[in-house]
């Protein structure tokens, strides 16, 4: 960290950007000790459960590695690929590592808000993974991000480095258990793609709907890097703002984010993200896919391009499925040289009867018809999504009744 922690008492006053503020007085600090759970086969049935619905795989199978955190306190580790992936928790790899620090809190700069502020005053710790050059990971590492107390405040701090030439793919499941609603979650993840290096990393929430919800993510990528960032955000939740950033700083290097939201009754959905593309020959894509159900969202997107030879586009689109929610897209282009092509454009609508009609006429009931044609919208338009994260769209689109 750049700057110490000078200052930071006063960056607690320091709202967001964008969405609700929050007041960080009403919840106290969630729980530092550990409840450890060795064998996830044997968490408690409710526990399983709520893992199942975020994707995460309670015997591992499929997995290169898990790492749970309830509360504030690191639950669960476990490495099958330890040739070549470090996994631990961000505090450990601190202790073990001295250059770990040069990576902590320099990609997100702890004065940004009130939430990367409290979570840096509160030594936030949170799960570290990294790959070492040339390692090809073959199967997600998987992380579960948890908050069992009421009024509490999680605040986790996350670093992933994936070295030269090597590659990762992260399946990361957060969520409140089944007796927790008002809650707020603080996760701060800084990720690092050196040259040549990939990054895929997906997010799953299930969050109780008084959860404030306030994730800060950013990625540098270096030269001839890849970094892909799916968000899906299906069941309903208090209020909820991300915007992660993504910074092409070397030759080459690519950007990929994907959102799937539904904006439920008494959801409010602040979310998009940004790519700064700042070397020649870097390209981005930014798409949204989103269901208003009743509940509030504003889809952003903003992409920047300083370097020639750029190339990215952004997309939102949105479909209102009911009366008395909103949706509102804010698409932004910068460009400070000549040589870029950059394009955007958005869309609201609603289901055409007539593909409803076609689907009943096929054997479906209304509500089915309705179910298949929101599944087909949120990732028949978003290419390269792994298969696992779409089966996962499709159980959570059908758990939702969408057609009701």
């Amino acid at each position: 960290m750049q700057n110490g922690k000078d200052g930071l008492k006063e960056a607690l006053d320091k709202k967001a950007a964008y969405g609700p503020d929050i007041d960080l007085d009403h919840y106290e600090l969630g729980s530092f000790e550990p409840h450890e759970i060795d064998d996830l086969e044997k968490a408690d049935e409710a526990t399983r459960a709520i893992m199942d619905d975020i994707g995460v795989v309670s015997n591992e199978e499929g997995r290169d590695g898990t790492i749970m955190f309830i509360d504030n306190a690191m639950s669960h580790c476990n490495n099958k690929a330890e040739e070549g992936v470090e996994v631990m928790s961000t505090k450990e790899a601190l202790a073990k590592y001295d250059w770990v620090k040069d990576y902590y809190w320099n990609a997100v700069k702890p004065d940004k808000d009130k939430y990367t502020a409290k979570t840096c005053l509160e030594d936030g710790d949170g799960y570290f993974i990294y790959v070492k050059p040339g390692y090809k990971v073959k199967n997600p590492v998987q992380t579960c991000m948890m908050i069992d107390s009421k009024k509490s405040i999680q605040t986790l701090h996350n670093i992933v480095i994936v070295d030269k030439n090597a590659s990762l793919e992260i399946i990361t499941g957060c969520a409140t258990g089944n007796h927790v609603n008002d809650a707020l979650h603080v996760g701060v993840s800084e990720i690092y793609v050196k040259e040549g290096g990939s990054v895929v990393f997906s997010m799953i929430h299930n969050w109780g709907t008084q959860t404030a919800v306030r994730p800060r993510t950013a990625c540098i990528v270096e030269k001839g890097g890849r970094y892909v960032n799916n968000y899906v955000l299906l069941k309903p939740v208090g209020t909820l703002q991300s915007y992660p950033a993504c910074y092409l700083n070397g030759e080459g290097a690519t950007c990929k984010m994907n959102t799937i939201c539904i904006a439920n009754e008494g959801s409010d959905v602040d979310m998009g993200g940004s790519v700064i593309l700042n070397a020649p020959n870097t390209s981005a894509e930014i798409i949204s896919r989103n269901i208003v159900h009743g509940g509030k969202i504003k889809a952003r997107g903003r992409l920047e391009g300083h370097a020639p030879g750029v190339k990215a586009h952004l997309e939102c689109r949105s479909i209102m499925l009911s009366d008395g929610g909103s949706t509102d897209a804010i698409p932004e282009l910068e460009s400070t040289v000549a040589d870029v092509e950059m394009t955007h454009e958005a869309a609201v609508g609603k289901i055409a009867r007539d593909q409803i009609e076609y689907l009943m006429s096929r054997g479906l009931s209304e509500d089915d018809a309705v179910s298949m044609i929101v599944r087909g919208f949120l990732v028949g338009g978003i290419n390269g999504l792994p298969d696992h994260l779409r089966n996962e769209i499709d159980a959570a689109v059908t758990k939702a009744n969408v057609g009701n």
